[in-house]
C-alpha cells in the first residue's frame, strides 16, 4: 500500500512539473482567468468557474483543462492501480496548496474563498 501511495505521489509530482513546463498561451489564458477571479481550484482536482458571471471563454478554458486532467488522473490511475477519483483528490489538495494568495480556491463546504 505504501508503495502505492509513493507511486501516486510521484505520478502527481510528474503531472505537477508537466503543467509548470514552458509557458503556453492555454497556461497565460489559465494564470489570466484566476488572476481575475474567474476560475479557481476544486478540492476534487478539477478547475471550477468561480462566477456565474464569468464569460463564455472561462467556462470553455474550464472544460478544455478539465477534460486534459481527467485524461492524466485516468492514465496514473491506470498506471498505479488506483481509482481515477483517487488520483484527482490528491491533486486537487495539491493544486490548492500551490494556489497563490488572491486566487480562488473551493473549500470542503463547497465554497468559493479567495486563498
Amino acid at each position: 500500500m505504501r508503495s502505492a501511495i509513493r507511486a501516486v505521489g510521484l505520478a502527481i509530482a510528474a503531472v505537477l512539473l508537466f503543467a509548470a513546463g514552458a509557458p503556453s498561451a492555454r497556461a497565460d489564458e489559465l494564470d489570466s482567468a484566476k488572476a481575475a477571479g474567474q476560475v479557481g481550484e476544486r478540492p476534487d482536482g478539477y478547475l471550477g468557474v468561480v462566477s456565474a458571471s464569468a464569460p463564455a471563454s472561462a467556462r470553455a478554458l474550464v472544460d478544455s483543462v478539465n477534460a486534459k486532467r481527467r485524461d492524466k488522473y485516468a492514465e496514473i490511475a491506470k498506471q498505479n492501480g488506483t481509482a481515477v477519483d483517487a488520483v484527482a483528490a490528491l491533486m486537487g489538495e495539491k493544486l490548492i496548496d500551490r494556489t497563490p494568495a488572491g486566487q480562488y480556491v473551493m473549500g470542503a463546504d463547497a465554497r468559493w474563498v479567495k486563498k
